[in-house]
């Protein structure tokens, strides 16, 4: 990395940003974690956030760190990133959560961020300052984490209707409901697990690049707890606006069909988390709901709706690129050089 001597306050003003940020992926992804089991009504919506907030903090205890190494060193070249990318990355991410959210759709926050790290570090040193390896196995898994969601989505809805061939619709869903609580715990533990651990590598960039840490010096255990803290609760404020797209408009859910949805869509999570992927939660989720969905009839899924959602997956990473790009030239004159 470049051996700049940032200031204290600039360090603390660009974690607090990163903690903003990760804030705001809590908000704008609870609906990733809670959107099936509120709509099956197995839970009330603040009982449903209070469960994926506690689970997104417990992932602290469950996994590894290796997706924090993928953002802090698989994207951009550690020698190029200063500040300023670090800035623009960040900006480019809170912008493009908040205009999703606003209009209530379910974009992925991991790929605004890792377009805003692609978009800033292009703006300094051009394309050759990205690590293009760590840049297509994150775009790659646009299309498998959805894929794999679907498939695993679809399987389990065929396993258990397998098994419960013989059980009574009222058994069924009874079962159904308990363990619904479950799936979502657990899906909410895989969600803290791969989206906190981004923004501890933004953190881990920052201290990085001001000097403060060395390349084979650990991690501080602040930096772990706060990032879970801050995305813990982030979700215990939910996300309302995308929780009803997610859990009504691409298919109608029972709780089967929620308990199926949130195992796939956990499993997907749990295995590309130890693989240090970053993965986008929603585009897991949306996946296995439309394999749940597609196992009664292909016209069981809103298509219609699914390929909105899909535009806003393609044009996630280019979109936060140009505005991480901006906030780069903004920070170069409005951010004091050390």
């Amino acid at each position: 990395m470049e051996n700049t001597s940032v200031g204290l306050g600039i360090v603390v003003l660009l974690i607090v940003i990163a903690l903003v940020f990760d804030f705001i992926n809590g908000f704008h992804d609870a609906a990733n974690a809670i959107a099936t089991v509120v709509s099956t009504r197995v839970l009330k919506p603040h009982s449903a956030v209070a469960l994926a907030a506690l689970g997104n903090f417990v992932a602290i205890f469950v996994f590894e760190l290796h997706v924090a190494a993928t953002i802090g060193k698989g994207i951009v070249t550690p020698a190029v990133i200063d500040y300023n990318i670090v800035f623009g990355a960040l900006m480019a991410a809170i912008i493009w959560d908040i205009i999703t959210w606003y209009y209530g759709i379910p974009s992925s926050s991991s790929h605004a961020l890792i377009g805003g790290l692609i978009g800033a570090a292009a703006a300094k040193s051009g394309m050759n300052s990205l690590i293009f390896s760590g840049v297509l196995k994150t775009v790659a898994f646009i299309f498998i984490s959805p894929l794999i969601g679907m498939l695993l989505g679809a399987a389990m809805m065929v396993a258990v209707s397998w098994i419960c061939r013989k059980s009574t619709p009222r058994k069924v869903d009874l079962w159904s409901r308990r363990l619904q609580l479950l799936s979502v715990s657990t899906y909410a533990v895989g969600h803290g697990g791969n989206d906190a651990q981004k923004t501890i590598g933004i953190i881990w960039m920052i201290l990085l690049s001001a000097g403060h840490l060395k390349n084979s010096d650990p991690l501080p255990l602040w930096v772990v707890f706060s990032c879970h803290a801050a995305i813990a609760l982030g979700t215990l404020f939910g996300g309302w606006r995308i929780i009803k797209l997610m859990g009504q408009k691409i298919t109608k859910l029972r709780p089967v069909g929620g308990f199926c949805a949130e195992a796939g869509g956990a499993a997907t999570l749990f295995f590309a988390t130890s693989l240090g992927i970053p993965v986008s939660t929603t585009h897991t989720i949306t996946g296995a709901i439309v394999g749940v969905g597609a196992t009664k009839r292909l016209s069981a899924v809103r298509w219609g709706v699914a390929g909105s959602i899909v535009w806003a997956w393609i044009l996630t990473i280019p979109c936060s690129a140009l505005i991480a790009a901006l906030f780069w030239c903004i920070g170069r004159f409005f951010i004091a050089q050390h």
